[in-house]
């Protein structure tokens, strides 16, 4: 995924949350690194997709961090049968949704809330799929 994509995604999702100053970084990162940070933050086993550390500066300026789990995206769009790039994007969005105080339920309401619904919309844009 280019540079460019990368901040394509996190410019889309501070635009249409309205923030016009935040620091966010994202790193993509594979199974062994992602899963060393999903097991010593979250207490979880294993690879995950992406995971977000939420700050904000002494003025209320979003900060955050988003990591990406790239082998386990490849994965997961190989299953999903669409392209890689679409996987991270929907991942670097989902991440900085995250980071803005942005939450969803897990199972089968997770599709249905407003978090990834809004997060399906971005991905949409920035890959050009309607």
């Amino acid at each position: 995924m280019s540079v460019e994509l990368v901040e394509r995604a996190v410019m889309a999702v501070l635009d249409a949350e309205g923030v016009e100053e935040a620091e966010i970084s994202v790193a993509f990162l594979d199974d062994a690194g992602i899963t060393r940070l999903n097991r010593t933050h979250l207490g979880h086993e294993g690879p995950t997709d992406v995971i977000s550390f939420a700050l904000e500066g002494p003025d209320g300026t979003p900060l955050g961090d988003v990591y990406v789990g790239a082998e386990q995206a490849r994965r997961q769009a190989a299953e999903l049968g669409i392209s890689t790039e679409e996987e991270f994007v929907r991942l670097v969005v989902h991440g900085v949704l995250h980071v803005l105080g942005h939450d969803h339920p897990d199972g089968e309401e997770r599709s249905g809330s407003p978090m990834y619904r809004l997060q399906e919309r971005l991905v949409a844009e920035l890959t050009r799929r309607s």
